[in-house]
């Protein structure tokens, strides 16, 4: 890895109080992003009920966010790397409030899913974005480390937010109070950023030209992908034949278009670093886990088991909670220790924990989730921090913005994934003897994902 260059004059390391401010503010934005990657899985019963809809429509709900997102990542790393991370924050902060707001006013299933798809383009540029301005803001190894521990710390506690936020909202004023309460959110942080993040002048890589091709075909694929899962996981072959096609075709003209662009946005050297994939693949197998075990854990819960949205979230805490306290916890460890011991240990104990899931009925039990939850917690909080880090670190500064969105791409292909393999497998819980069956291959699958990542590793440099 090169030695970095000096931080963008916005981002020159400035009095503590104004750098722990704009710290605040990038988190703030980030905590908006995260929030709403679990605010919603509380309200799906009642967006169902509210708007006559089935499973494959709410798992679009949630996909339709997470696919945008993870399709979109790469391309808005890019976009801020050319025309500059201020930029592209403040163009993210104003597509999520206009998402957001158009969440709440949607008149049915397709509609809102087109409205979470602009939510998740906005957090596309968002993510990269705020990752690159506070890698800029704190350069020294290990205050950078501790600077992203405390981000994955604060955009962590979306986790517990998110089901207790969402159930209150959700039990009182309605599932659309989920989005509209983004709105004067947005405005305030973007208020913030202009204030406080200074135009940084020329882009590292603004003379560059961008993979349009590329930046428009990704999410095509991955969309194609994740809709070919739950079209095939619930019957709709046809629908699923289509999807398929559409993902193979896109997948082969992304290929053509990147051997062709003249700056890639995947470039060659980076796809052939085993420490940058392999960061990379312990973030997805990280996300696909926790956000699959969390979509069927809702529905056990609310479902199965007939519990109100705050009850619900309130029982989902034990996988929130210690993510978010172990977030700060695991950029300590990293800052001192190097990437592979929080990685190991937080693979190990979900591993663990995930065997809980033989136990579950199908019967809206608690008991047998409780483990699983506690322990996938644990280990994403102590993984969080430190697969961030060695994603950053396998780069050059001048790559900033794609590292940080290819980290989020895999995290957020993972939580798309996990919510249309999970929810095909688990199926329906109103038949509580095949979804207790799905619960209990799931978790075989988990432990076998979760092994995987232990053994990625040892491909991350302990740096």
């Amino acid at each position: 890895m090169t030695a970095p260059t000096s931080p963008p004059r916005a981002a020159q390391a400035g009095p503590a109080p104004r750098r722990g401010a704009t710290l605040a503010v990038l988190c703030a934005g980030m905590f908006l992003v995260l929030l709403d990657v679990t605010v919603v899985n509380v309200a799906l019963p009642g967006i169902g009920r509210a708007l006559g809809t089935g499973l494959p429509a709410l798992q679009g709900v949630v996909d339709g966010y997470a696919v945008a997102i993870a399709g979109l990542l790469l391309g808005g790393g890019a976009l801020g790397d050319r025309i500059g991370h201020r930029r592209t924050t403040l163009l993210g902060l104003a597509l999520f409030g206009a998402g957001s707001l158009a969440c709440g006013a949607a008149p049915g299933a397709g509609p809102l899913i087109a409205a979470r798809a602009v939510q998740g383009a906005g957090a596309a540029l968002l993510l990269p974005g705020s990752l690159a301005l506070i890698t800029a803001l704190y350069p020294g190894r290990a205050e950078q480390a501790r600077a992203l521990g405390v981000w994955a710390g604060v955009s962590s506690t979306a986790l517990p937010a998110g089901p207790l936020l969402g159930g209150v909202l959700v039990d009182s004023a309605g599932w659309r109070w989920i989005f509209l309460l983004n709105v004067p959110i947005v405005v305030a942080a973007a208020v913030g950023v202009r204030a406080l993040v200074g135009d940084p002048g020329r882009a590292p890589r603004a003379d560059v030209p961008l993979d349009r091709a590329g930046t428009l075909l990704a999410p095509l694929v991955l969309g194609g992908l994740v809709w070919t899962v739950i079209a095939a996981g619930h019957g709709h072959r046809a629908a699923a034949v289509i999807a398929a096609d559409a993902s193979v075709a896109a997948a082969a003209g992304f290929a053509v278009a990147e051997r062709r662009a003249a700056a890639p946005m995947l470039p060659g050297g980076l796809l052939r670093a085993p420490a940058f994939l392999g960061a990379a693949a312990i973030a997805l197998i990280m996300n696909l886990v926790t956000n699959g075990i969390l979509f069927v854990a809702t529905l056990e819960l609310q479902q199965a088991g007939h519990r109100s949205a705050f009850t619900a979230g309130a029982m989902l805490l034990p996988m929130a909670v210690p993510l978010a306290l172990l977030a700060p916890v695991s950029g300590r460890l990293t800052a001192r220790y190097g990437t592979r011991l929080p990685l190991g240990a937080g693979a190990a104990i979900a591993a663990a924990g995930c065997l809980s899931l033989l136990g579950a009925g199908g019967d809206g039990g608690y008991g047998p989730l409780l483990p699983a939850l506690l322990a996938v917690g644990i280990g994403d909080g102590l993984i969080v921090t430190a697969v961030v880090a060695a994603s950053m670190r396998a780069v050059p500064p001048a790559h900033a913005g794609l590292a940080g969105g290819f980290n989020n791409t895999a995290r957020q292909v993972g939580t798309a994934l996990g919510v249309a393999v999970f929810g095909a497998v688990a199926g329906p819980a109103s038949l509580p003897g095949e979804f207790a069956s799905g619960l209990h291959a799931l978790a075989w699958a988990s432990v076998a994902l979760w092994v995987a990542a232990l053994a990625l590793t040892r491909a991350v440099p302990n740096r």
